[in-house]
């Protein structure tokens, strides 16, 4: 395996040694280095004083298109000569075809015989060529002298109808082919039939047989070359060398003879020495230094190759000792024992650090989010909630629950945006399902400011006060993260806005069912006023803050406005806030806060529930823009019943009376003058004698007609007094003073 390497090794410099010296002239000075697509290397030439003896002269023949080369004073063409001892050149082909040979019967056929017409001093290249013969009736044969005997072989090439002729095989059907021995001299070929005339049908195609020398590289067979072989002449490989009987030694100065090609040393070639390049016949050929090292082939260093004049050396990397050069093993460079105990220092102690820096990164990061959520508790209020919460509970964390960041964002799929479920003045609302399987409203503030933060807490506080079946009850939040959230439990059936405005997600409300839901919330609001530890005032109440579950029981919702209002007081100063349509005028024009604003809002949710309109509209006539203005000249001018929304119309008595005595409610609740409109707890209280009024004109109806006016009468008083009621203050409520000084006053809203 190792000669084979080597061998190798040699024939691949060989190979790329001639590429390199090809850059350079191969020719003497002004001499003429090509005939056309042939290159002339010295010691080879085209006239006088450029070749070496009369046996180099190349004769260039510009007749023909591009220019021919040939051997002197022969027809011989010459396609290739190269520096490493090798001349290629055409040869003919001996050929035969049935249509020109007369067969006599009894006589025997002679073959086709031709001479390759190489000078002497040109012998055939041993090892380079082979002799071919072609045909489906066809013998070759070749002779020659061979160690001063005579030397005789052939093939033959046959094949039937039925025969299959594969491309590239000369294994005998139709091509077959021999090698030529080392030293054969005096080649003549002969081709002729196999099989008799009289046989001719047995075989495939038997027109024409052909047989020749060729180079090994230079031919591969087809089958088409049965049928036709146009080539008139293929080319042949043969050696040329420096006869040791010439007096002037060719060989240039920086080149060395070698005859060891030569059995009786009688002829020698020139060649450059190893490391160097040129052509080795010129006085100065090989002067020209190789740098194996920018070749793979040309060198074999396992690492590091350093070039030197004529040669190279190989380099093992630091810690490593050798010569560096490939093996048998392939390696040339082994690991220096010294030098191991450093290199497993180095490696620990690198290892240490690394781990001690990671660890400290770590512990860095992990102070670093503590600080962070410490930063965030403080900057979202973390420590008034705790001191406002003591004040009001003795145990906070039983009423409050702290989520942590990560809870809220498992909860939500990182608050993903298809978990949205609504938008509200102070915040988005994420719906979220915790590890327990509790569905849960988050709410997350839109803005990072003091004002922002200080809604966040006061929402907390009012509804930690809270204890109502019909409140949206606040469990928990979270202050670790920037934006501070809140936990509630989630509500599933929407709000009261989309229920009575958006008929293609709910169906149309009974009248029994708004009369519930104003019910509730008026029982809600009048438990914040008047039940609550401490009065609360609402100031956001509006359809979208009032949510239903499936039961259309109601939920209200979104403390982030509301105020807690002491004991000792009955208005409070505060900056005006709220939502255009329900905001009270009266606290619009004095920035003070009581509970009457809310009973105004809720004015404005009765007129909803009863037209099913919103509470200002600029898509419709501008007599409907503003609600309280288009349903009191309604009632002015006795046709209520037109703005009543007609899908929850009924034809009976107790509802066209219960719907008038609920619009005359929401009138008294939205007189200009806080202190005319009725308390949360008497509209309460008069929605429930509504309801109960409506309940029982409904017994009546399915047990006893005969009560029906006994039940009228009871109700005549309040009836009275609720016209009494409206002829004092309603025509006040809405008008120009709305239109042209409330409005332009209205500077916050969601």
């Amino acid at each position: 395996m190792e000669r084979l390497r080597k061998t190798l090794v040699g024939l691949t410099v060989i190979i790329l040694l001639s590429t390199l010296a090809s850059a350079a002239s191969q020719a003497k000075p002004d001499c003429d280095e090509w005939c056309g697509d042939l290159r002339i290397p010295y010691p080879f030439g085209v006239k006088q004083g450029c070749y070496f003896n009369q046996a180099f002269l190349i004769t260039c023949d510009k007749a023909f298109n591009p220019p021919k080369a040939f051997l002197k004073d022969t027809n011989i063409s010459v396609t290739n000569i190269s520096l490493n001892g090798e001349l290629h050149m055409l040869q003919p082909i001996v050929r035969y075809c049935y249509e020109d040979v007369q067969l006599v019967s009894g006589t025997p056929f002679i073959p086709n015989t031709t001479n390759l017409s190489a000078p002497a001093t040109l012998p055939i290249a041993d090892g380079k060529n082979k002799f071919i013969a072609i045909g489906c009736n066809t013998f070759g044969l070749f002779t020659g002298m061979l160690k001063g005997g005579e030397f005789l072989t052939g093939c033959v090439a046959i094949c039937t109808n039925n025969s299959i002729i594969v491309d590239g095989s000369c294994s005998g059907t139709g091509c077959c082919e021999l090698d030529i021995p080392n030293g054969l001299s005096d080649l003549s070929l002969a081709v002729g039939p196999v099989l008799p005339d009289t046989n001719r049908s047995l075989v495939k195609n038997n027109s024409c047989g052909y047989a020749f020398v060729v180079g090994e590289e230079g031919f591969k067979f087809k089958s088409s070359f049965i049928d036709n072989f146009e080539d008139k002449e293929v080319e042949v490989v043969v050696d040329w060398s420096i006869g040791n009987e010439t007096i002037i030694d060719v060989c240039g100065i920086n080149s060395k003879r070698n005859s060891s090609f030569s059995d009786d040393r009688s002829q020698y070639r020139c060649q450059c020495p190893d490391g160097y390049e040129g052509n080795p016949y010129l006085p100065q050929g090989c002067d020209q230094d190789i740098n194996e090292c920018e070749h793979k082939e040309l060198n074999d260093c396992t690492h590091e190759c350093i070039n030197t004049n004529g040669s190279y050396t190989c380099k093992c990397p630091k810690n490593y000792k050798g010569d560096g050069r490939r093996g048998e093993d392939g390696h040339g460079c082994t690991r220096d024992s010294k030098a191991i105990p450093i290199i497993i220092g180095i490696g620990v102690g690198f290892t240490v650090l690394l781990i001690a820096s990671t660890w400290i990164f770590l512990g860095y990061k992990k102070w670093k989010f503590i600080k962070r959520k410490e930063k965030f508790f403080k900057e979202n209020g973390g420590f008034i909630l705790q001191q406002q919460l003591s004040q009001w509970q003795s145990s906070p964390n039983e009423m409050v629950r702290i989520f942590t960041q990560e809870e809220l964002e498992k909860a939500t799929n990182n608050y993903d945006h298809s978990t949205i479920v609504g938008k509200g003045g102070y915040g988005t609302v994420y719906k979220g399902v915790l590890e327990d399987g509790l569905a849960v409203a988050i709410k997350k503030s839109k803005l990072i400011d003091q004002s922002q933060t200080d809604q966040f807490i006061n929402e907390v506080i009012v509804l930690s006060q809270i204890n109502h079946r019909n409140v949206v009850r606040l469990l928990g939040c979270c202050l670790e993260t920037q934006v501070p959230l809140l936990v509630y439990e989630f509500v599933t059936n929407g709000t009261l806005f989309e229920h009575i405005h958006d008929k293609t997600k709910h169906a149309s409300l009974s009248w029994e069912a708004r009369l519930k839901i104003a019910l509730e919330t008026a029982g809600v609001l009048s438990y914040l006023h008047s039940s609550a530890s401490t009065p609360i005032i609402h100031r956001d109440v509006k359809t979208t803050n009032i949510l239903l579950d499936n039961n259309y029981t109601a939920k209200v919702s979104d403390f982030g406005a509301s105020k807690l209002v002491p004991m000792d007081q009955t208005q409070v100063s505060t900056l005006v806030q709220g939502t255009l349509g329900y905001l009270d005028p009266e606290y619009l024009l004095t920035s003070e806060l009581t509970e009457k604003s809310d009973v105004y809002s809720f004015g404005i949710v009765l007129l909803e529930l009863i037209t099913g309109k919103k509470a200002v509209s600029f898509d419709g006539p501008e007599e409907e823009r503003n609600l309280a203005m288009y349903v009191l000249c309604a009632m002015k001018e006795d046709r209520l019943e037109e703005v009543v929304e007609k899908a929850m119309m009924v034809k009976e008595a107790s509802f066209e009376e219960a719907v008038k005595q609920v619009a005359k409610v929401a009138m008294k609740c939205l007189r200009i003058k806080g202190e005319e409109r009725p308390s949360m707890k008497e509209v309460a209280m008069e929605l429930e004698g509504v309801r109960s009024m409506q309940v029982q004109h409904s017994w009546a109806n399915n047990n006893d007609s005969s009560n029906y006016e006994e039940t009228i009468c009871l109700l005549d008083v309040e009836a009275s007094d609720s016209n009494n009621f409206a002829s004092r203050g309603t025509t006040s409520i809405v008008g120009d003073s709305i239109k042209a000084s409330i409005l332009p006053h209205i500077h916050h809203g969601r």
